[in-house]
């Protein structure tokens, strides 16, 4: 696998969510420094063999807006 690609959101109660898109992961964070280092260790942690592990990691992060129409 040459990328993992994870959907940042910001959560209701404040911080980060990552969820992979093409795997099973799913992490948290406070901020986006925090939120980097726990991608990481979570990408390495599903992929415990470094043949099957991304070369690179991308975080997309996507923000709703809501208005009154």
């Amino acid at each position: 696998m040459e990328e993992i690609i994870f959907l940042v959101e910001e959560s209701t109660e404040g911080g980060y969510v990552a969820k992979a898109l093409s795997a099973s992961i799913v992490t948290e964070a406070d901020t986006v420094e925090e939120l980097r280092e726990m991608v990481k260790d979570a990408v390495h942690c599903h992929f415990e063999d470094a043949e099957n592990s991304p070369k690179m990691i991308r975080l997309h992060f996507v923000k709703d807006e809501v208005f009154a129409a």
